[in-house]
């Protein structure tokens, strides 16, 4: 029970306005270099490790976690439009989405490659970390 009650002190501290702001701008720079072919998910943490040298453990990591996710939606944001996929990830979202964006449907394309790419990573991180 006690593993409980870290968990969700674990979830509140995450959960804060600042460390939200780092998230969102994580996944803001993670899309920015996931966009450009050849730079996945991967390279962008790299990247944009420099950029979390001035913060605290906590906000850096959950930056990280955001720059991950972000690349992965670059990845396929360029799948889609281009059919270049970033990475490895992204080739099957370059099948169908190239083809909805080549019918004008490109737009409906990414919002499902955006919406798909958040629930997948609130699923999967959330399991993961219950079972962790």
């Amino acid at each position: 029970m006690e593993s409980l009650n870290l968990l969700m002190e674990g979830f509140g501290q995450a959960l804060t306005p600042i460390n939200l702001l780092w998230v969102f701008l994580g996944a803001l720079l993670g899309t920015a270099v996931g966009v450009l072919p050849g730079l996945g998910s991967s390279m962008a943490v790299a990247l944009l490790l420099p950029v979390t040298f001035s913060l605290d453990p906590t906000a850096a990591f959950i930056m990280f976690a955001g720059v991950y996710f972000g690349g992965l939606f670059g990845d396929s944001t360029m799948a889609i439009l281009v059919n270049t996929p970033g990475g490895a990830t992204a080739i099957a979202t370059s099948f169908e989405g190239h083809r909805m964006a080549q019918l004008g449907r490109a737009p409906q394309a990414l919002a499902t490659a955006a919406i798909g790419a958040f629930l997948g990573g609130l699923v999967a991180t959330t399991i993961v970390v219950f079972f962790a």
